[in-house]
């Protein structure tokens, strides 16, 4: 009982916390939530300990020639980039029909992506880069309401408060339980799934490995399951912030996939087109999260952030998915078709 006491109490001081942010958040002008944000960023590289091992070990694997000091200023820009998208997901409550493109820009053909959405059905794709919150508002503005499955939090509580956060432009939010038939339905119907495709899982579950920066990551393949079964549009959404507290979303051309082309053919050909994007904006990217929770017991663990574990499981579900032919699943010429300068700020 005494447990059950103090946990009760930690969970509903954790939602009065959260709500109080959705309330107070909205209130702020848009520039002071800005600076807000890039401080809390800076102030949370600082004490965060945990957190910044793991941002700079991963940064360590994946540019190891440039210079340490470079990696810990990627480092710090990443943990100001993901507090300004948390708090601008509470910002967002003021966004509405009639002011939303007074603070997002939309790049890319949007009339070919709301007619292909409603033709064939689509996954809007977003990774742990740029202000996916925003992204994910502008495509609900833009006309194309979208199922998007909700993180579980061990706090039941703000499920309620984040959730409403998330469905100011249309959107539906539902558990992680049984999500797989609820998107894989919608997207047969002609409807609209949303999916951040770079969260990593177990082995044992809805996952496939594929090569990220030269080393073997386990994620998702939910995306690639819409796709191949229900006939899904990968279409990639990026949300760039701008200086002026904007941020500029880009809708890119749907990923032209084989016909034949496998789950992690598909999860694969996904996170090559986001790996240039994190290539040129590497401080956007969240960098704190293990990516690489395991590694194939015959690399050199040096090879692989610290963090990283061998695992018979994973090494198992890399021989089942060994490729026997050279990938199937392609993204079209990205460089035609997403040009760099919608990067720069």
């Amino acid at each position: 009982m005494q447990t059950s006491f103090w946990k009760d109490l930690r969970y509903r001081l954790e939602w009065l916390a959260c709500a109080g942010l959705a309330w107070g958040i909205p209130r702020l002008s848009r520039r002071l939530c800005v600076g807000i944000a890039t401080a809390l960023g800076a102030i949370a590289y600082r004490v965060d300990a945990r957190g910044r091992r793991v941002a700079l070990s991963n940064l360590a694997c994946v540019f190891p020639e440039r210079p340490e000091a470079e990696r810990k200023s990627i480092a710090r820009g990443s943990y100001q980039n993901f507090a300004r998208t948390m708090l601008d997901l509470f910002w967002g409550r003021r966004l509405t029909e009639s002011n939303w493109r007074q603070y997002i820009e939309v790049v890319g053909d949007t009339d070919t992506f709301r007619r292909e959405a409603q033709e064939h059905g689509a996954v809007s794709m977003c990774i742990h880069w740029g202000n996916f919150e925003w992204a994910s508002h502008a495509v609900g503005f833009l006309g194309v309401p979208t199922l998007i499955v909700a993180e579980t939090f061990k706090n039941p509580l703000l499920s309620a408060v984040f959730n409403g956060s998330r469905e100011i432009s249309g959107h539906t939010i539902i558990p992680q339980e049984n999500s797989m038939i609820r998107l894989l339905k919608v997207v047969k119907r002609k409807g609209a799934a949303g999916m951040l495709v770079d969260l990593t899982l177990r082995p044992d579950q809805a996952a496939v490995p594929i090569q990220a920066f030269g080393r073997t990551m386990c994620v998702t393949f939910m995306h690639a399951i819409l796709a191949q079964r229900g006939g899904a549009r990968m279409v990639p959404v990026d949300g760039i912030p701008l200086p002026d507290g904007r941020c500029r979303i880009v809708i890119h051309p749907a990923l032209t996939l084989a016909p034949d082309a496998t789950p992690q053919e598909i999860a694969q050909a996904c996170w090559d087109f986001y790996e240039s994007r994190i290539r040129e904006r590497p401080e956007l990217y969240l960098w704190a999260y293990k990516h690489w929770r395991y590694r194939p017991r015959d690399a050199a663990p040096e090879d692989y952030p610290f963090y990283a574990n061998a695992s018979r499981s994973f090494d198992k579900m890399v021989v089942a998915n060994a490729p026997k032919k050279q990938s199937a699943a392609r993204a079209g010429d990205l460089t035609n078709e997403s040009p760099s300068s919608a990067l720069e700020p």
